[in-house]
């Protein structure tokens, strides 16, 4: 399994800046992917520091643009829809933020780093009908400066970085990682069809 995960980062690794806007639009969408945008982009930042500008806009545009495709469900979903995503302390928690002070919670969620609830929090502030283009300004502003953190970590500890990542230690961790984002990604699609489903079915 270790080697399938291996083989699946040199393949997002080989296609650069375009593998990057892929891995992001996924993670940020309602799919889980066991490479996640920071590992990637601090890997080929690592590499070659000319690409610290191209990855920070690959990364802010394809989470920008999974969020999207997230909204896009969670908006017409609404909140009957959203309490079967989101659990109930975690929906009523992020409901109250978002209704008090909408962009810094927004801003907060998309700088903190996994397992902060990212996708929960859109998810909330979609079905709450936060106007979707102020969302997606945030969520590319508040993005491209997370991944000018990245950037900065990739030029601090680069090297110590991509050694870890080449342990096999860390490899095996991710190959079981991978048995989870597979099953996380198949319950996540046929959850958000079912919503779809049952939303659209008459009253």
């Amino acid at each position: 399994m270790h080697s399938s995960f291996r083989q699946a980062l040199d393949f997002f690794l080989q296609l650069g800046i375009f593998g990057l806007l892929l891995v992001t639009i996924a993670d940020d969408s309602f799919l889980f992917l066991p490479i996640g945008g920071d590992l990637l982009a601090v890997i080929l930042i690592a590499r070659n520091h000319s690409l610290l500008v191209p990855c920070i806009l690959a990364g802010a545009a394809g989470s920008t643009i999974g969020v999207f495709i997230l909204d896009l469900v969670c908006r017409k979903g609404g909140e009957a829809g959203l309490k079967r995503f989101v659990k109930p302390k975690l929906h009523e928690y992020l409901k109250r933020q978002i209704e008090k002070r909408a962009a810094l919670a927004l801003i907060i969620s998309c700088l903190s780093p996994p397992p902060f609830p990212f996708g929960a929090a859109i998810a909330v502030a979609s079905a709450l009908q936060y106007p979707k283009t102020r969302l997606l300004l945030v969520v590319f502003s508040a993005r491209a400066v997370r991944f000018v953190l990245i950037g900065w970590s990739a030029f601090q500890f680069g090297p110590q970085i991509i050694r870890i990542a080449n342990s096999s230690g860390f490899l095996w961790f991710m190959a079981g990682f991978i048995a989870f984002c597979v099953i996380g990604s198949a319950m996540s699609i046929i959850h958000w069809v079912r919503i779809g489903r049952e939303k659209d079915r008459p009253v």
